[in-house]
Formats: C-alpha cells, structure tokens, sequence
C-alpha cells in the first residue's frame, strides 16, 4: 500500500467524519430549537373551531410560560418535574400541553381560569368570577367533525373580563355542558374550553372520562401563536390531482386570537 492509498483513504474517513458531526450538529440544533424556542403541531380535531380548523399546523412558542420536562420535544416522554423561568398565562391565551390522561399526546385549548377564579358554565355561558363573559351573536359558522361531516352552529365573540375576544361556535341550545358546578381553580392549575363549546372534551369533563380536568401548569408546552399551514383534509376522499386546491392558503402565516 503506497502512502498515497493511505492520503486518500484518511482523507474519506475524515471528511465522513465531518459529515457526520455536521449533520449531527444540525439534529442537535433541531432539538434545541424545539425544546427551548417553538415546535410544530398538527391539529387533528374540531374542538377548537371555529378559531383553529381540522388540518391547521401551529406553532408553537415555549418561552412565554417556561422550560419543564413537558417543554421537550413530543417524542421526549418524561415525568414532569417542575418549571424554571415559570410563567403563567393570560386568560384568552390558546396553550398546547400534554394531555393529563396521555402525556404523549399534546392538545390545544383556550385558557379561561387562572389559579383561585371560580368558573362556571350557566345555560351556556362562561361566568368568571361570577362575572358573566359577554357573547355577541355573529351570524352562522359551521363546525366540522373529525369524519369530515359538517354540522351548521351559531357563532358568537366571547370576550373575557380581561378584554379578550374570540369567536366560538356553539352548535345547539342546552348542551351536556352548557351548565357545570361552580369550580374554585386551586394554585398550579388552569381552566381551560374549547371554542367550539359543544364539541370540546375540556376542563368540564374529568380526565377518566376522556377530558382534561383541571390541567396542571406544569404540563404546558407552549402558547399558540401561529397557523404556518392549513390543509382541508376532507380532500382526501377527492381525486389525488385535486389535492391541492385544499390547501388554505388565506390561513397560511396568520396569528392565533
């Protein structure tokens, strides 16, 4: 073997060798991003229309309420050990977290009690406080289950004692969850609904019951800010080359309200 031989083959594993600490450096970097900065989801129910649809992709920031296990990457599954940096939201704020029941799932709802407000739902109607939330009637929306049917629903803006206003759908009169008990939010927890109020297994419904109960802070992953993507997944019952006209492109970039 010439020393030549052994030039070139040195220089292959080294440059292979870069390669690989690049490309390693790349993942590293992915993950950091995606635990320390924002991650992306992908929403696969109606609960939260009419304010984000079936087929939206979010992201999501992480800074806005601290770093926790919970604040890992979803494929990181790990108990929750606490928060640094802990922040809290605002009622209104539209959170992603791991669900209670399943800490490998992550969900997306709005939050409407912070810790010591009392919540409860009267005919239909968020009182904080004892404070009703105003509803404004908005016209017609409609609301699409997860099979792609779609239900016509009332539209309304609700807006909470702290200015916040959003639109919810709500779908008949007298729902199953249209009146609650009145529920003391205790320190390290969060009321949150769905804003599709007939169609939202929320803190109205308790964990063993396929709800998410009071949801403890600690199991934030981030804030909902953005709709990067949208795509009406009802097409896939179409013709492949019509595909693309399924895109939202209108909901592309938007902010999350």
């Amino acid at each position: 073997m010439t020393s030549e031989n052994v030039t070139t083959r040195s220089s292959k594993v080294s440059g292979w060798l870069a390669q690989g600490m690049q490309l390693a450096g790349i993942v590293l970097a992915v993950f950091i991003a995606k635990g320390a900065i924002a991650e992306p989801f992908y929403v696969p129910s109606g609960s939260m229309e009419p304010t984000l649809l079936i087929g939206d992709a979010l992201l999501a920031s992480k800074y806005p309420y601290g770093y926790g296990t919970a604040s890992l990457p979803m494929q990181i599954n790990l108990p929750e050990t606490g928060r640094v940096f802990e922040g809290t939201p605002k009622r209104g704020d539209v959170v992603v977290f791991r669900w209670p029941g399943d800490t490998s799932q992550a969900w997306v709802k709005r939050v409407v009690g912070l810790p010591g407000d009392r919540i409860q739902m009267r005919q239909g109607q968020l009182f904080i406080n004892d404070h009703p939330a105003q509803l404004r009637p908005d016209g017609m929306g409609e609301a699409e289950d997860d099979n792609g049917g779609v239900e016509r629903a009332y539209r309304y803006v609700e807006t909470l004692p702290n200015g916040v206003s959003h639109a919810i759908l709500k779908m008949r009169d007298n729902g199953r969850l249209d009146n609650t008990p009145e529920v003391t939010v205790p320190p390290g927890k969060l009321f949150v609904l769905g804003d599709n109020r007939d169609n939202s297994a929320d803190s109205r419904v308790p964990v063993r019951d396929g709800g998410v109960g009071l949801l403890p802070i600690d199991n934030l992953v981030g804030r909902a800010d953005a709709v990067v993507g949208s795509w009406d997944l009802g097409m896939r019952s179409q013709p492949v080359w019509t595909w693309l006209s399924g895109f939202r492109v209108a909901r592309f970039f938007t902010a999350v309200h």
